[in-house]
């Protein structure tokens, strides 16, 4: 979408305005500041495309957005069970938000699976919209319901719309020459051009995406339009729904731009495209399928055009390796995975330490430990990143903090790579590889020259003026070794996983090198130029929230909150988590409490009590979700009165 807009509005997450009626032809209009919506069916009721399509077409209204899918690990669950329940959760606004919201206002359930698994986190007064045709007496039992909710007065808190959604859509395409079975999958449709109707989407883009997703047949994709279309005016014609709502344009929520709405698993594709370009070198891609990181390997697949090679290696241990070599050869490395796969490769990655070859690893978190929950989100690798390598063998960790904030990430993690010689760690997780938002396409002359310098020819002199070429002899600012091209003439020299000798690169057992080695490759770490750390503290608190990675948006969402109560508090957020900001110490201690809420049972909070002998209290959540802000905003209340 196309935004020319001036400035950020510092609202609350979550505020709402007072309704604004205005007549409309025979319907009344509502204008709202903010809704969030959440579509939830069976896993193959389409709800995720629905929801995609939802927020493509709100993000091309202009609305600030921020999205939270959810869905089973299986490819298809059983269904009409609650482990089979797909959801999809939008929060679209007229300001700035931060978070994909805590409680829906409006539930799209398809069945009663979808009803039951998501009732809990309805707020008394939202509106349900419920496909009245899956409401059978087997599909009730078969979650628990004794009665029908929509007969028995258990939903009479909410504003109920029982909508036959699959007779409905049947019935529209009945002039198709369809079976019952393909027409009824069409309903996620319908339901989505009702929605649409009754928050005034835009519907080209939807009604363009079915022409191209079903170019191959045109029958398929007249039908899913038609739907589309039928959904739209029912909503328009039933008395069921006699208001609409209007959320304005979030003008004043971004700077000035080109925006377009971007996922963060895309949003780090992208970043690790512009990065080659920006660095001039290939990009190399050795990877193997996991949930929820396949998606960077799929995208990147596409973008030859740019000198992007992928491959999809037989397993982990493969892919890296390869990505190793493509390092050894001159490309710009990436490997990506997720918890499972970061075990595997950490032989490789500790190979990589000792070769000094820039290499990002792309870790996609997700609920461990083991297989664990690959579709939930969690941020416990942070200490298998730091130390999950056998001997000493220190690696850089980053990690962004919003789906946009991606494209960033990657091009900071390939700057450090590229300049001090070393793997990467980038630390995202399933909640923002899978979540979306608005995203600011940059110019490319505010990219960063990440272009570097192969070794060209000797560089030492012997004690007899013979020049040679020393691949450990190193940069005295950075303390990066030399990257030599393999077959440039005069650079041959060893590599492998055996102790260097300093300067030479030879094999060598002598204590004393390797005790240099050792601290030198810890010293290049520690000396990496990483950006103080900002605080946003404008009353003088005596609190401090600190965080990192995907925590950013409840935590700032939950601040604002306590902010507009009248309560102090300060907000810090970290993206670099090895080497630390050097300032951050200075910032802990001015302080007399540190908050630190994290999805895990308090990693960072270990490191830092740890390192800076800080008494940082921690907030946990292990249960696959991300916080919400309310509940951020209790537990950080609770902290202030102690």
């Amino acid at each position: 979408m196309t935004s020319q807009v001036s400035s950020t509005a510092e609202q609350a997450d979550g505020a709402v305005v007072g309704e604004q009626r205005t007549a409309a032809g025979p319907k009344d209009v509502r204008r709202l500041d903010r809704v969030i919506i959440r579509f939830a069916g069976d896993s193959g009721d389409g709800m995720q495309l629905t929801g995609d399509r939802f927020t493509s077409e709100t993000a091309s209204f202009g609305n600030d957005l921020s999205t939270l899918p959810n869905f089973p690990a299986e490819i298809r669950a059983p269904a009409g069970t609650l482990p089979g329940v797909s959801s999809f959760q939008l929060h679209f606004a007229d300001h700035d938000i931060l978070t994909p919201g805590d409680a829906p206002n409006v539930l799209v359930a398809m069945n009663p699976a979808a009803l039951k698994a998501n009732i809990g986190d309805l707020p008394r007064g939202a509106e349900i919209i419920v496909n009245t045709d899956e409401f059978t007496k087997r599909a009730m039992q078969k979650v628990g319901y004794d009665s029908s909710p929509l007969e028995d007065g258990s939903l009479d808190g909410y504003h109920l719309h029982p909508v036959p959604l699959t007779t409905l859509t049947v019935e529209a395409l009945k002039e198709f020459d369809l079976s019952r079975k393909e027409a009824e999958r069409s309903k996620n449709m319908f339901a989505l051009g009702l929605l649409s109707w009754m928050y005034h989407r835009p519907t080209e883009g939807t009604e363009k995406f079915l022409r191209t997703k079903f170019a191959r047949k045109p029958d398929i994709a007249a039908a899913n339009i038609a739907a589309f279309r039928a959904g739209w005016n029912f909503g328009e014609t039933t008395e069921d729904f006699a208001v609409s709502y209007e959320v304005a344009p979030a003008a004043t929520a971004f700077p000035p731009g080109v925006y377009r709405n971007i996922s963060g698993n895309l949003a780090l594709s992208y970043g690790l495209v512009a990065a080659s370009r920006q660095a001039d070198l290939p990009l190399y891609l050795g990877s193997y399928p996991i949930t929820p990181a396949s998606d960077i390997l799929h995208e990147l697949s596409r973008h030859k055009n740019f000198g992007v090679r992928t491959f999809q290696a037989e397993d982990e241990i493969a892919g890296i390796g390869a990505a190793l070599g493509a390092a050894f050869g001159g490309s710009l490395a990436v490997t990506t995975t997720s918890g499972p796969g970061v075990a595997l490769k950490s032989e490789t990655i500790g190979l990589a330490v000792s070769l000094e070859l820039p290499l990002l690893v792309v870790d996609i978190q997700r609920g461990g430990p083991s297989t664990g929950l690959p579709t939930k989100t969690e941020q416990a690798d942070l200490l298998q990143a730091m130390y999950g390598r056998n001997g000493e063998a220190p690696v850089p960790v980053i990690a962004p903090r919003t789906p946009a904030d991606c494209f960033d990430a990657a091009l900071e993690a390939a700057r450090i790579a590229l300049t001090y010689r070393t793997p990467v760690f980038l630390l995202s997780d399933g909640y923002l590889a899978n979540g979306s938002e608005p995203w600011r396409v940059p110019d490319p002359e505010e990219l960063p020259d990440l272009r570097v310098q192969f070794a060209q020819g000797p560089n030492h002199a012997l004690a007899d003026g013979t020049e040679v070429f020393w691949p450990y002899k190193r940069d005295p600012r950075t303390l990066a070794r030399p990257w030599a091209i393999p077959g440039t003439p005069g650079l041959e020299h060893r590599i492998g996983g055996i102790e260097k000798q300093d300067g030479t690169g030879n094999i060598s057992y002598d204590p004393a090198n390797h005790d240099f080695m050792v601290r030198t490759r810890q010293a290049k770490i520690d000396g990496i130029d990483v950006p103080d750390i900002e605080v946003d503290d404008p009353h003088g608190a005596r609190t401090l929230v600190l965080g990192w990675g995907s925590t950013y948006g409840p935590i700032t969402a939950a601040v604002r909150r306590i902010r507009k109560e009248g309560g102090r508090i300060a907000q810090a957020h970290l993206r670099h988590l090895n080497p630390f900001p050097h300032n951050l110490g200075t910032v802990l201690a001015a302080y007399d409490k540190v908050v630190v809420p994290e999805m895990n049972l308090g990693q960072l909070a270990t490191l830092i009590r740890a390192k800076y002998l800080v008494d940082a209290r921690s907030y946990n959540q292990v249960n696959g979700m991300p916080f919400k802000a309310e509940q951020l905003a209790t537990a950080l209340k609770e902290a202030l009165d102690d």
